[in-house]
């Protein structure tokens, strides 16, 4: 069994990267079979202007370049908050094994609180999910940085 706790760590602390930017404090990195990291993202749409630069989908950019691949066939993806719809469906196309995520997102997560995309049964591809590591400490960098907000 793989031990996904310093590897949550390590999303966490490129979560806190995003604050740099004033975005919101999500992270992201791409282990490959082997168990190295090929791709490492926080939130970059404040300083990209752009909608789609979310942590998940930043460091799948990086770790197809890095793989000379998009298919990431066997990689897993390990993220300190439940991705969107959007990220859902690039971590579908994108053939990710497996996702680690921390935090639940209650208001649009789509990989089972709001919606279950990755598990879907009419989906082509079964992506295996593990919710919840660490998930008090991922939650807390987000309240925390939304408390600062109000």
């Amino acid at each position: 069994m793989v031990d996904y706790l310093p590897l949550m760590r390590e999303a966490i602390a490129i979560a806190k990267l995003a604050l740099a930017t004033d975005d919101v404090p999500v992270g992201a990195l791409v282990i490959n079979p082997a168990g190295v990291s090929v791709g490492r993202g926080s939130n970059q749409r404040e300083v990209d202007r752009d909608p789609t630069a979310h942590a998940e989908i930043v460091a799948l950019r990086e770790a197809a370049l890095e793989q000379n691949n998009w298919r990431l066939d066997n990689c897993t993806l390990i993220v300190t908050l439940e991705p969107c719809a959007m990220c859902a469906g690039a971590i579908a196309q994108s053939r990710i094994k497996t996702v680690v995520f921390g935090a639940w997102d209650e208001k649009a997560g789509a990989v089972g609180s709001v919606w279950d995309i990755l598990r879907d049964p009419r989906s082509p591809h079964q992506i295996e999910v593990i919710a919840g590591i660490l998930e008090d400490e991922c939650a807390a960098l987000l309240r925390e940085f939304f408390k600062e907000k109000r």
